[in-house]
């Protein structure tokens, strides 16, 4: 089993002057879940390198067991060091691709063409692929082979309006997921801010907020059983 995730490479909260990038918990928490289950795990970014971690994703609020089994794991520290290219894959190498989230993802995954045209090549080949939280705004330029918005119609989820509003940056992000989705067409499916929260329609499968994404995870791979899967190259 080839999984594909795939991490902003972008640092800057807007105009704040502060930091941002991945959300520490949403790339260790389905990390671990395909880590588990014996996946072979690519990490990829635009930029390639190190990826930037948001800052208030490592506080001591925010830490999990798994976010420190992350920091203490050389080989997914390695991984993390030395994330691919993204222009340097192609979907038929991977049975599937996963989006971490964070605030990174809304300024450049959610314009970035190479990500739109991978995704739409993974759904083309009949993969399911999943996003979480904030990467659910990658989807925002993903069409169907029609040339209609993925999630026209689809049920969907991602960091809601009032999540966003309870983290005081509503009016930083270039735009809302919520607001985003419903102008797209889908359906939103939500539940109470930080809840866990994961919903599945036809390939693609989405989870809320950060709590989410171990489950978003493990619904993936769920999906993935009884399916042909990538051959080793």
């Amino acid at each position: 089993m080839k999984i594909l995730m795939v991490i902003t490479s972008h640092d800057r909260l807007g105009n704040t002057g502060r930091k941002t990038g991945f959300w520490l918990e949403e790339l260790a928490a389905p990390y671990f879940v395909f880590k588990d289950a014996g996946a072979e795990i690519t990490l990829a970014s635009p930029k390639g390198g190190r990826p930037p971690l948001d800052p208030k994703s490592n506080e001591p609020e925010f830490r999990t067991d798994l976010t420190l089994r992350f920091e203490a794991d050389a080989a997914a520290q390695t991984q993390l060091n030395e994330t691919v290219r993204l222009d340097s894959l192609k979907q038929e190498d991977f049975d599937t691709v996963f989006y971490p989230g964070g605030h990174g993802p809304m300024w450049d995954l959610a314009e970035d063409k190479v990500s739109v045209n991978l995704i739409e090549s993974f759904l083309a080949a009949g993969k399911t692929i999943a996003v979480v939280c904030h990467s659910t705004g990658a989807l925002r330029h993903v069409k169907t082979p029609d040339g209609k918005p993925l999630v026209q119609g689809k049920e969907v989820t991602g960091f809601t309006n009032g999540e966003e509003e309870a983290v005081g940056l509503t009016k930083v992000v270039p735009f809302l997921v919520e607001d985003e989705m419903l102008k797209l067409g889908a359906v939103f499916s939500k539940t109470a801010n930080w809840g866990v929260h994961v919903v599945s329609d036809g390939p693609l499968i989405s989870g809320q907020n950060p709590h989410s994404s171990g489950a978003a995870a493990e619904t993936l791979l769920a999906s993935l059983k009884g399916k042909p899967l990538a051959r080793a190259s």
